[in-house]
């Protein structure tokens, strides 16, 4: 079974968008897709970068255990706030902190707001981060609009159905990413 890592972006406080991580997790679990972990970035708590983790002389056990998520994860689920046009600045800090972890690893990105633009806007700078770093962010997206009236607490989808089926293209799309990629390496 494949290991799929959902990253939870928002480390603020009444955050929404940890409602859409927990609904992938659920999904992946319920439909026994995958494994799923969520990377939760609040429970982590990092200082600002300073530094790519392997020129860091002590790196934190916190930092080499998310080293260790994403370099064991098949797959990657990015779910993220947008904050005036732009992505939390925890997800920028992981980003940047780890490097050949993120090199040709599939990523879907699911962008969330409490707006009707659904996190669009965050799309294309945060696909241009992870490009830089060499990740294959898969052509796939996942807005969620007016998140609080989307998703409860728990994460589960006031209308399941229509979300459900939402989700099966997303997360299609990345296993069939995961999927290319082992078939890669084994040749």
């Amino acid at each position: 079974m494949k290991n799929i890592a959902i990253i939870s972006a928002s480390v603020r406080n009444g955050r929404n968008s940890h409602r859409v991580a927990l609904y992938f997790k659920n999904y992946l679990t319920e439909h026994q897709l995958a494994e799923a972990q969520i990377i939760d970035l609040k429970a982590y708590n990092f200082p600002i970068f300073e530094e790519r983790l392997r020129f860091i002389p002590n790196p934190t056990e916190a930092m080499l255990s998310l080293a260790a998520a994403v370099t064991n994860a098949d797959g990657i689920i990015v779910v993220t706030p947008e904050y005036n046009g732009g992505y939390p600045a925890s997800l920028k800090n992981v980003t940047d902190l780890l490097y050949t972890e993120w090199k040709r690893k599939p990523i879907a990105i699911a962008t969330v707001s409490a707006g009707a633009f659904a996190g669009t806007q965050v799309m294309t700078s945060l696909q241009f981060s992870l490009w830089k770093i060499g990740a294959l962010t898969v052509p796939a997206m996942f807005p969620v609009a007016t998140v609080e009236k989307t998703f409860n607490e728990s994460g589960e989808p006031i209308d399941k159905e229509t979300t459900d089926k939402r989700a099966a293209v997303f997360i299609n799309e990345l296993m069939w990413w995961v999927e290319a990629k082992q078939k890669m390496e084994t040749k």
